[in-house]
C-alpha cells in the first residue's frame, strides 16, 4: 500500500511525504507502533519520493519510514520563484519531521538530500537521533561543475516518445555515461511524466540547476564536523564519491562509520540494493536499536 501525507513545509508550500507498506502490528498495539523509531528519507536533486520504496518496504519492519517529495520535486509544490535554498530545503525537511512526529529520527539522504540530511542535523540535534549519507561530497564541486549541468540538461532530447526512450537514453546512449547502467534508466524513468507531445520530466530544469547553485560553490565540512548522531558515510566504488574524501568526512565526524558498496555508481540504493540494505541494515541495528 502507498499511502500520502501532505505536509506544510517552510513559507506555506505543500510537500507530498509518502510511505510504502501498511505498518506492522507489533505486539502491544497501538502504544508499541506509536514508539517505533521514525526514519525520515531523502532524494536526491531531480529525484521523487518512490525512488526510495523499495528501501522504504524493508525499513518499515522495524521503522514508521517516510519519504519525502522535497519542493520542486515529485507531487510537492514548485513555486516559479522559489525559493529554493539550501535554508528552505533543510526548513521544509525539519517542519516534515516535527509535524509527522518522527522525532527523533533517523535521516537517510542521498546526494543533496544527504547535505540537506547532515544540515539538519547539524542544525537540530535534538530532533536527529541517526544519519546515512550516501554519496555526497562535502567538498566545493565549483562553477565549471555547474555550467556542465546546463549543458547536460539542454542535451536532453525532449520529449520521449515512450518511457522505453527515457530508459534508453538515460541508460545506454547518454553522452554522460561511460558504459550502459539500465538502473539508471529506470531512476530516470520515474521522474518523467507523459504530456501532450511525449514525456517530460516532472521537475523543471531551470529549478533544479537553481537549486543546485546555492551549494556547488561552497564546502560544507564544518558544518558535517557539527553532527553529533552516528553517521553513515556510504557510497558505491564507482560514485561521485572518492574514498579518500569519504574516509575524511568520516575522520570529521564525531561519530562517522565508513561504508561501500561494490558494483555500483551514484545511484548505489537503485545499482545494487542487496548492498545497500546489507550496510545500511547494519548501521540501523547498532546505531538504533530495537
Amino acid at each position: 500500500m502507498v499511502r500520502r501525507i501532505n505536509v506544510i513545509g517552510a513559507g506555506s508550500v505543500r510537500l507530498a511525504a509518502w510511505e510504502f507498506t501498511d505498518p506492522p502490528k507489533p505486539a502491544g498495539g497501538d502504544q508499541a507502533e506509536a514508539h517505533r523509531s521514525g526514519v525520515l528519507l531523502l532524494h536526491g536533486l531531480m529525484g521523487r519520493a518512490s525512488h526510495w520504496a523499495e528501501t522504504a518496504r524493508w525499513l518499515a519492519t522495524r521503522h514508521r519510514a517516510v519519504a519525502l517529495d522535497q519542493r520542486g520535486h515529485g507531487r510537492s509544490d514548485k513555486p516559479a520563484d522559489g525559493p529554493y535554498t539550501r535554508e528552505a530545503y533543510v526548513a521544509d525537511a525539519e517542519c516534515a519531521v516535527e509535524r509527522l512526529g518522527l522525532a527523533p529520527v533517523t535521516l537517510i539522504g542521498h546526494s543533496m538530500g544527504a547535505l540537506t540530511a547532515w544540515q539538519l542535523a547539524a542544525r537540530r540535534p535534538d530532533l536527529v537521533r541517526a544519519l546515512v549519507i550516501a554519496d555526497m561530497r562535502a567538498s566545493a564541486l565549483g562553477a565549471a561543475s555547474q555550467r556542465e549541468w546546463a549543458d547536460w540538461f539542454r542535451s536532453w532530447p525532449l520529449p520521449f516518445a515512450t518511457l522505453a526512450d527515457v530508459r534508453r537514453w538515460f541508460g545506454e546512449d547518454d553522452p554522460w555515461l561511460e558504459r550502459p547502467n539500465p538502473s539508471r534508466g529506470e531512476f530516470f524513468a520515474e521522474v518523467m511524466t507523459e504530456r501532450a507531445d511525449g514525456w517530460r520530466p516532472v521537475f523543471s530544469r531551470r529549478q533544479m540547476l537553481t537549486s543546485r547553485e546555492t551549494w556547488v560553490h561552497d564546502a560544507h565540512w564544518e558544518e558535517l564536523a557539527l553532527v553529533e548522531c552516528p553517521t553513515l558515510v556510504i557510497r558505491g566504488l564507482d560514485g561521485e564519491l572518492g574514498r579518500a574524501e569519504a574516509q575524511e568526512m568520516v575522520r570529521v565526524l564525531p561519530r562517522g562509520q565508513y561504508a561501500e558498496v561494490p558494483d555500483a555508481g551514484h545511484l548505489l540504493h537503485y545499482d545494487q540494493p542487496e548492498g545497500w540494505r546489507r550496510e545500511v541494515e547494519s548501521f540501523l541495528a547498532a546505531a538504533v536499536p530495537a
